[in-house]
């Protein structure tokens, strides 16, 4: 997934990310991004465009699980 905020987030807060929005909480993902993304912070409507994106990829992975 090509973002620039997303490069911007270490491997593991990525994966924290992931796991969160897989749970539904959308609320501490982006808390989480905007915590730990490198200066400057990003915006919240940077961290919902990486949240959807994210959702997408990750409907996209199960989707092709079945």
């Amino acid at each position: 997934m090509e973002n620039a905020l997303w490069d911007r987030l270490s491997a593991d807060v990525r994966v924290e990310v992931d796991r969160l929005i897989a749970a539904e909480r959308n609320v501490q993902a982006i808390v989480l991004m905007r915590e730990c993304a490198e200066l400057p912070r990003p915006g919240l409507r940077e961290c919902v465009d990486v949240l959807n994106q994210r959702s997408t990829v990750l409907l996209e992975g199960e989707s092709h699980s079945d």
